[in-house]
């Protein structure tokens, strides 16, 4: 059976349920995959690693390889973790509470940029699994091949989306305000992109593979 291009006649309400309910199909059966399984950890995982690195919340100690007394782990949190935890500091990003080095390595935790991180890295591993897997075969989410890579691609927009200013600064360009004031909204064009491109996967599943 081919896939639904066009909504029933007789609710919008019920075609989009219906859109729903096929990308969650969609979904699961990527993730009930070996493959889609592997490219969505690998995937969410890289993507949180890079995602604090851009922001400088993650790198290595200062001195760390000099001075041999430097202490194995160690943990510093701040006298308000709490009220700090929800100062904004830029667009999307917000003060860290904690400071934990481990060896050479040391990362500033801030719970709301870590949620936002884990969120975005989950929606990105989750849209690139359901791409591999339509890729390498279609017929295992009863999706067409069309929705193959382009399923991947507003995933790369989103590693821009919180942080755009940390990435000029290494780069050393002299921004602009403007340009500055467009990466607030990056984010949320990301995660647009990204649920949108899920639909759209959704559209393209056989109707009788969820009925």
């Amino acid at each position: 059976m081919g896939a639904e291009t066009a909504a029933p006649a007789a609710s919008p309400r019920a075609w989009l349920a219906g859109l729903v309910r096929r990308t969650v199909f969609a979904v699961r059966a990527a993730l009930g995959r070996r493959d889609g399984r592997a490219t969505a950890g690998a995937v969410t995982g890289a993507y949180l690693v890079a995602y604090h690195l851009g922001l400088g919340h993650l790198g290595l100690r200062a001195g760390a390889v000099e001075s041999a007394g430097t202490p194995r782990f160690d943990l510093v949190v701040a006298a308000d973790p709490v009220a700090l935890a929800t100062r904004r500091v830029a667009p999307f990003q917000y003060e860290p509470v904690a400071l934990l080095s481990a060896g050479p390595v040391e990362y500033l935790f801030a719970p709301v940029n870590a949620a936002l991180g884990l969120a975005l890295a989950v929606l990105v591993g989750v849209t690139l699994a359901v791409s591999v897997v339509a890729w390498r075969g279609p017929s295992a989410c009863r999706i067409g091949a069309g929705a193959g890579v382009a399923a991947g691609l507003p995933g790369i927009l989103s590693g821009v989306a919180c942080c755009g200013p940390a990435f000029l600064a290494v780069i050393g360009l002299q921004a602009s305000a403007g340009l500055l004031a467009a990466f607030r909204w990056f984010m949320p064009a990301s995660v647009a992109g990204l649920l949108l491109t899920l639909l759209w996967v959704g559209s393209r599943v056989d109707p009788g593979a969820v009925g």
